[in-house]
């Protein structure tokens, strides 16, 4: 809005004078009179009505014209116009004969002549302080303002007053550094000595409440040298900036002339000077000053010292000085507890807040909600959140019922560390978070994100998508950091499926995954090896536009070569340099431990040698197309990948040389070296090796850990080194290195390949006893060791218990204890549960993917297309238990049962070398039950299949017919046997059972 259509609306809507503004109140329609839009024109035709008036009977709410004078008064003075528009505004507060006066001694032209003061007699009986006030205010010359102020001064019935005097400094300017002039103050002293000692007393004053310490200093040099004592008043605002300035020592001196003169401090200013000298520790002084003053302490001068005392952190005095107030009858105000309950709060004394708050809320005296939220925010930061929530309960008692800002700090207080809260903490969080619903306040966004990633470490996804849920019904919208938080945090809990129906929600709510977030999807599944997925994301990040990262590459890169698809990891490299991606250390790192995990260790120490700056290598030229020196210098986890890869590819002698270039190269082995070094020395069997190498990683500081002893303890059960081990283990108690479910695995196989499978039942026993629960592998190990003892009943008992708690025994189990019930005889109890096992493992899976599928619910599975990727695979681990199973009905003579498991078998995999064997038992089988045309119908199935026969074969199917009576066709295939153009490969020993005669070659 222009300036000028301003005036004309506020001219037309306020009234100006400042007798209406006391008198009358003001009623306004719409605010909107005040927000309109500028216009080029300087007028607001047709907006402004002059005779506009409000009726009584409005119901339009009233306000006084006074409330809205400060915004009257800003936006008359924001005008490009600062001269005449600036006198105006002033006038305008002002009345009108101040404006008659101001108007008579600036534009008569005499300089305050006789002209002017004859004009001013009629004003002689309307003097008073406003009107002299508003004149000076108006004048604004320094000359004729002093000559106004004399003339003022000499009329009877008026007296100069403290407004007056400041006025009259404002018009001499004084209010920065510039002093008055000499000439005006002698003009002033001429006229009255004692008005001009009143007027430098009062712009000492002036200058100590602007802090001009310094210039009150020269103005009362200037006093004195006029002749002049300082009042009361004034030595009082001299002390206190003095006090405000922290220059104590000057405040003694001006006190002590003040003592001198004869005068005490006001109650305000000793308060300042004992605060100050409690606060400097000073307490003794201030007491001694108290009573040089012969003031009685009170309520407010105690509060003071305790302030000063809580800024000196001494607590104990100011405790003291709270029971002196209570024996001199002086009672704490509410003001008092506050103050020493702020002065701990700040220094962190929250054990004394405690005590001191304990003590206020006993006499009713209550914390503010801003002292309330502050100690909870001091108890949440010092990790004591139980009293932190037992706070949020007392407000309400204390009136003052917790709100937005409280919620959200002891939320935060607890959700918002980068380490994870207790499950009994994260009650409390969970617990204030309902109250907090219930009370309809919501949390910020900062804190749904927390309070759903600690939900989501706790295992409560449900919870943490209901909170989401809540908040967004209340106007919370997720963001892509806030989905990108719990996405990862679903991914490092290994809940992959929920992250992947949550990124999904993600899309579908319209928010745009960004880097981090594929970045995390696609690390995550590859690392659980559902690859394709992961290059899925992949793909639909770059179509969408979404550029990846140097870690986005990396992830990809490193699970292809992991799963030996050379190819596409090394197309993938390509394709990261091509877009202007610069590999880094971790990238070469991923490059040395997915060749070391595929088996190409030669490789692996190739990249190595590159980084190392060795260029003779051209194999891997393609990794290092760009010459950056800073991004190939190998770092710790560069050696540990190398390491590891050596030492499990049983290269131990590298791995260890490998340790001393580490040393050279100025980079310290960590403890994953270590045990990696540790770990292949066991494997191999060179325990020597493996104690050297532990000996120097405790020399180097670091302790054995549960990997250091398993890799041990391992080794020395599989040599039967039974006492070693033992003490292997004594040592890691002592150590308070609880053992793992691995080492008691490896203890309970141990002790059962030696046969002592009692002791291992007891030690598995005792692991659940210490809440180590077995898993999998520990029920196999020990269903094994009472199988091959001959305890099969013990075996099937084992069985059932995983069931119930809440174990799931995999395709080894089985495979194991079908294994032990055909040798026990117990072949109903084997066939049961191969139906438990073709039941269980749908519909058939893969060693490639045992760590994959399990966990995984059967329709994420299928979402991925994994059954898909499954069906391409021939590895089936459940045909191995089927070989088990009919070789075993066969030897009892179950044929029928044999050629059905057969049948099944043939139904879901492709014929391999591992099948002749069973075909052979099968046709002896059924050619020694007479069973002739069955044995031929399963020897036409071979060949169909692709089998190459043995010369065995052939001689059950002649002795098959020769036991039948079937002469004439025993002769012709013995004839046809003898016409084909086939060299049989004789074995050295031959029989007429159970022998194998012979290979037939293909021709």
């Amino acid at each position: 809005m222009c300036q000028r259509g301003l005036r004309i609306l506020l001219s037309n809507s306020l009234p100006m004078t400042t007798h209406f503004f006391a008198s009358k109140p003001f009623k306004i329609s719409t605010i909107s009179r005040f927000i309109c839009t500028s216009s080029s024109e300087d007028n607001l035709h047709g907006l402004v009505d002059s005779d506009f008036s409000v009726p009584e009977s409005s119901r339009v709410e009233s306000f006084l014209a006074e409330e809205f004078a400060f915004l009257r008064d800003s936006l008359l003075e924001t005008g490009s116009d600062t001269g005449d528009s600036v006198n105006k505004s002033v006038s305008g507060r002002c009345s009108n004969d101040a404006v008659l006066i101001s108007d008579a001694i600036r534009n008569t032209g005499d300089g305050f002549g006789h002209k002017t003061q004859k004009f001013l007699r009629q004003f002689r009986e309307k003097l008073n302080e406003t009107l002299v006030v508003d004149v000076l205010s108006l004048v604004k010359n320094p000359e004729l303002g002093v000559k106004f102020f004399i003339w003022a001064g000499r009329q009877i019935g008026y007296g100069h007053t403290g407004p007056v005097y400041h006025a009259l400094l404002e018009v001499l300017g004084c209010g920065g550094n510039d002093r008055v002039p000499e000439q005006f103050l002698r003009e002033i002293r001429d006229e009255d000595k004692e008005i001009l000692g009143k007027l430098l007393n009062v712009l000492i004053r002036k200058c100590c409440r602007n802090g001009l310490w310094n210039v009150a200093l020269e103005e009362l040099g200037r006093l004195k040298d006029l002749g002049y004592k300082p009042s009361r008043l004034t030595y009082n605002a001299l002390v206190r900036v003095f006090l405000e300035a922290d220059r104590l020592d000057t405040a003694y001196l001006v006190h002590r002339e003040m003592s001198d003169s004869g005068f005490n401090m006001d109650g305000y200013t000793l308060g300042c000077f004992v605060h100050l000298l409690c606060k400097a520790g000073r307490w003794r002084e201030a007491l001694a000053l108290i009573e040089k003053e012969e003031f009685k302490l009170d309520t407010v001068i105690y509060t003071q010292m305790i302030s000063g005392l809580c800024e000196a952190s001494l607590f104990e005095e100011a405790m003291d000085f709270l029971s002196r107030m209570r024996s001199s009858s002086c009672i704490p105000n509410v003001v008092t507890y506050r103050i020493l309950l702020c002065g701990c709060l700040r220094k962190r004394q929250l054990g004394r807040c405690k005590r001191i708050l304990s003590m206020m809320i006993t006499e009713g005296c209550y914390p503010s909600r801003r002292i309330f939220n502050s100690l909870v925010h001091a108890y949440c930061r010092s990790g004591d959140y139980s009293y932190a929530y037992k706070l949020l309960k007392k407000m309400g008692d204390c009136g003052c019922q917790p709100g937005y800002v409280v919620y959200n700090i002891l939320i935060g207080g607890i959700c918002g560390n980068e380490k994870l809260p207790s499950l009994d903490v994260l009650e409390l969080a969970e617990k204030a978070y309902g109250e907090m619903l219930d009370a309809h306040v919501v949390l910020n966004k900062v804190n749904v994100s927390n309070l759903a990633r600690c939900l989501c470490g706790a295992g409560k996804f449900e919870k943490a998508y209901s909170i989401i849920r809540e908040m967004m019904s209340k106007g919370f919208i997720p963001d892509t950091s806030t989905y990108s938080k719990v996405i990862g945090l679903l991914c490092n809990a290994s809940k992959v499926d929920n992250a992947f129906l949550l990124f999904e929600e993600m899309k579908s709510n319209h928010v745009v995954p960004d880097v981090f977030t594929y970045t995390i999807l696609i690390d995550s599944f590859c690392k659980v090896g559902l690859l394709q997925q992961a290059r899925k994301w992949f793909d639909e990040m770059v179509r969408d536009g979404c550029a990846p990262n140097v870690v986005t590459y990396t992830a990809l890169i490193h699970a292809y070569l992991k799963a030996r698809k050379m190819s596409s990891a090394n197309e993938l490299f390509e394709m990261m340099l091509s877009e202007g991606c610069i590999p880094n250390v971790v990238t070469y790192t991923a490059l040395i431990d997915g060749h070391c995990k595929s088996g190409q260790i030669e490789k692996a120490c190739q990249i190595y040698a590159r980084m190392r700056g060795n260029a003779d290598i051209p194999d891997v030229d393609m990794y290092f197309k760009i010459d950056d020196g800073n991004i190939r210098d190998p770092n710790i986890f560069t050696y540990g990948a190398l390491v590891d890869g050596l030492c499990k590819a049983h290269k131990v002698k590298e791995a260890r040389d490998l340790l001393d270039v580490m040393s050279v190269e100025g980079c310290e082995p960590n403890h994953i070296v270590y045990d990696a070094l540790i770990d292949g020395f066991c494997k191999v069997g060179k325990l020597d090796e493996a104690q050297m190498v532990f000996t120097k990683m405790s020399e180097r500081g670091y302790g054995p850990n549960v990997y250091t002893y398993s890799s041990l303890i391992d080794r020395l059960f599989k040599d039967k080194r039974l006492d070693l081990a033992l003490k292997v283990l004594s040592r890691m108690l002592e150590n308070s290195c609880a053992p793992n479910v691995i080492i008691y695995t490896e203890m309970i196989d141990g002790l059962c390949k030696v046969g002592k499978t009692d002791e291992a039942y007891r030690l598995m026993s005792m692991m659940e006893e210490k809440g180590c629960h077995p898993n999998v592998v520990t029920y196999t190990a020990m269903i094994d060791g009472f199988g091959k003892a001959g305890k099969v009943d013990k075996c099937l008992e084992l069985m059932r218990q995983m069931g119930a708690k809440g174990c799931a025994p995999n395709f080894v189990t089985y495979r194991v204890l079908i294994n032990h019930c055909c040798a026990a005889g117990l072949l109903d109890d084997a066939h049961q549960l191969l139906d438990e096992m073709k039941q269980t493992y749908w519909p058939k899976h893969m060693a490639g993917y045992r760590k994959v599928i399990e966990g995984f619910n059967r329709e994420f599975i299928i979402s991925l297309g994994l059954l898909d990727e499954i069906a391409e695979n021939v590895a089936v681990p459940i045909i191995p238990a089927y070989r088990i199973l009919i070789d075993s009905f066969c030897k009892a003579g179950r044929l029928e049962l044999a050629l059905e498991l057969h049948k099944e078998m043939s139904s879901c995999t492709s014929y391999s070398a591992a099948d002749k064997d069973l075909y052979s038992s099968l046709i002896e089988s059924l050619s020694l039950a007479s069973k002739v045309d069955k044995a031929f119908e399963l020897y036409a199935d071979m060949i169909k299949r692709g089998g190459i026969p043995e010369l065995s074969i052939f001689f059950y199917l002649v002795k098959g017919l020769i036991r039948i009576n079937r002469w004439e066709e025993a002769l012709q295939l013995s004839d046809c046997i003898c016409q084909m153009d086939i060299h049989w490969l004789q074995v050295e020993e031959t029989s007429l059972k159970g022998e194998e005669f012979g290979k037939v070659p293909v021709p």
